[in-house]
C-alpha cells in the first residue's frame, strides 16, 4: 500500500473508488503496523446517517460529503495539527 511506504498523517480517502473501495482500502489501511496512526476521512457523495455509521465501521476518523468546502475541511484538518 501507497500508505505504508509514504507514511501520511493523513489521508483524504474518497469511498467510491474502482476495484477496491475507500471502506476496504481502509480496513487495509488500519492493519498496517503504523495504520492507526493515520487520521483517514471518508469522502463521499452520500452523507446519510447510514453512510456515516459505515465509515465508521470501517475505521474512518471522520466522514465529509462531497463537495466538500474548504472550510470545513480546515477546521477538520486544524483540530490535528
Amino acid at each position: 500500500l501507497a500508505a505504508e511506504s509514504l507514511r501520511p498523517d493523513v489521508i483524504l480517502l474518497d469511498i467510491g473508488m474502482p476495484d477496491l473501495n475507500g471502506y476496504d482500502t481502509c480496513r487495509l489501511i488500519r492493519q498496517q503496523p503504523r495504520g492507526n496512526e493515520v487520521f483517514i476521512v471518508a469522502v463521499s457523495g452520500y452523507g446519510q446517517k447510514e453512510d456515516q455509521q459505515r465509515a465508521q465501521e470501517a475505521g474512518f476518523n471522520q466522514h465529509l460529503t462531497k463537495p466538500v468546502e474548504v472550510e470545513v475541511l480546515i477546521q477538520v484538518l486544524s483540530r490535528l495539527f
